[in-house]
This record gives structure tokens, sequence and C-alpha cells, in this order.
């Protein structure tokens, strides 16, 4: 299943995708939840699929604004350097646990609403993720019984402003300026991805392919990141967990390719969609 936020005539809802049309959830499932994250709270995604059974859709994705497909996690994670020619265009040496770093909800914007690049710095770079949804929270979590906490996989571009991410050893501020990470289009089940480590994952600027690699390629898979992050702190429903870029971004190429007002940028990773969002210059909006 294939499950989305949005806006529509001014008013937040989330609902499942089917046919290039939303069947709206929004009011359907027991209780009514307010958002995605709070169904996957409730656990009412399998209520969902059977709402979803033999309807028809509502109206169209063209009919609203997409939003993140989780709107509101109270814990975005995210992963560095995890695939090794992403580590070793950086010059970093291996580690034996993963670097993690946080990201706020109000930085992110959904599939195709822009991207922002502000005025402090001219180094806007794209970095294509896979995203990672929990389902069942919980505190140390086994590797074994990760997968199973898992709510759904997304698209995620971790949009970094280079020079305010390296003022110090610490990420955070290169990480959090608003409008600059993307999450979306959609937040598909566990059930339609199958094995994700099959997965493919690519950027492309303007058309031009610009990171390729596959799931499979993570140095830290994600039975592993569930694992150790939830060994510092409680995992929750609807907490994104991003899990690292591969090689190729724009930074370490020579020259380097930054992202300015015009451009639009792609990350596609196969079943799970493809986020496109336009870069905009903060005076643009």
């Amino acid at each position: 299943m294939k499950l989305m936020s949005f806006l529509r005539l001014g008013r937040p809802g989330f609902g499942a995708v089917v046919d290039h049309g939303i069947i709206d959830l929004t009011a359907m499932l027991p209780g009514q939840p307010r958002c995605l994250r709070t169904a996957i709270a409730h656990g009412q995604l399998a209520s969902a699929m059977d709402c979803v059974e033999g309807r028809a859709p509502e109206f169209s994705t063209a009919d609203v604004t997409f939003l993140p497909p989780i709107t509101d996690p109270s814990k975005i994670l995210c992963v560095g350097l995890n695939y090794a020619k992403h580590q070793a265009e950086t010059g970093r040496p291996d580690v034996d646990h993963p670097t993690i770093f946080t990201r706020f909800a109000d930085s992110q914007v959904g599939h195709l609403q822009p991207m922002i690049k502000p005025d402090q710095s001219v180094r806007f770079d794209y970095e294509a993720e896979l995203a990672v949804v929990i389902g069942q929270g919980g505190r140390f979590i086994s590797e074994d019984d990760a997968l199973s906490h898992v709510a759904g996989y997304a698209c995620y571009n971790d949009g970094s402003i280079r020079d305010w991410q390296r003022h110090t050893s610490q990420f955070t501020p290169g990480k959090n300026f608003p409008g600059t990470g993307a999450f979306g289009p959609y937040l598909v089940t566990p059930d339609e991805v199958g094995d994700y480590r099959k997965l493919p994952i690519e950027s492309r600027l303007n058309g031009e392919v610009m990171q390729k690699a596959t799931l499979a390629d993570l140095i830290f898979p994600i039975p592993r990141l569930l694992s150790y992050i939830s060994e510092f702190t409680a995992l929750s429903s609807g907490d994104v967990i991003v899990t690292g870029t591969p090689g190729g971004v724009g930074d370490r190429r020579e020259p380097p390719v930054y992202m300015v007002p015009g451009d639009v940028i792609e990350v596609d990773i196969g079943i799970v969609g493809t986020l496109v969002n336009p870069i905009v210059s903060v005076a643009n909006i």
C-alpha cells in the first residue's frame, strides 16, 4: 500500500494512493486519527488496507499539495557516511558505529514542493536517501526483530548547506535550514517493497544522473541502524530514520556541483517512488 499526506482545499489529510488517485482515509479510520503518524501509532494500517480494498479513488493526486508523509515526527535521525563510495570521497576513516545526526521536522517539504537555497550559502548539495518510518516503537530492539518495527519506506533528499555543515565537527547547522530537506512522495509499506536491499537508489539533477547505487551497499544495514539507535533512545511510531547517501554528491565532484534556483532534483528509489523538487531561492517564496 502507498500512503501519503496532503493538503486539499486548505485542510490537511492523509490517504492511500491507487491508480494515481487518492482514497481519503482522514475520516474513515476508527477514532478518525488526525494524521498518518497517529494512524500508525494506533496500529491502523491493517484497517486502512481493509478500507482501500475494492474502493475507487475519490480525487486525483493533481488535486492536492503533497506534504511530507509523516508531517509531525517526534524524531528524525539521519545517518552519515553509510555508503563506502561516499565515505571514500569524503576521506573519512572506517568506523565501528553509525554516524547519527538530527534533522528538524520544520526543515522538510513534500514532493513537488520547492527546496529552498538559503541566501547564506551557495553550497546547497543534494543527498538521495531511503527513509525508514517506524511502526511499532521500542527500546533495545534486536537486529533480528528490527524489520518488524518498520511501517514503511520513502524517498528522502537530505539537502545539505555544506559550508554550514563544516563550521564545526557537528553536522546539525548545515542540515536544518528551512525547506532544505524533501520527503516523499509516499510511504510504501514493507509488503510492497519486499527485500529493501534490492532497491535501486539514484539522484538526477536536471535529468543528469549524479548518484547511483543499491540499498545492498549500505555499510550499516537497516536492522543494525534500528538496533543501535534504540539503544540510546526509544523509537516511537512515526519516527523517521534517514539511512545515508551514496557517492557522487556535488560537493565532492571536480568541479563541485551545487543546486541553484531553477534546477530540478529527483530521488528515484524504484517501487518506493520518485521524489521531485524544484530549487528556489528565499526571494522566490
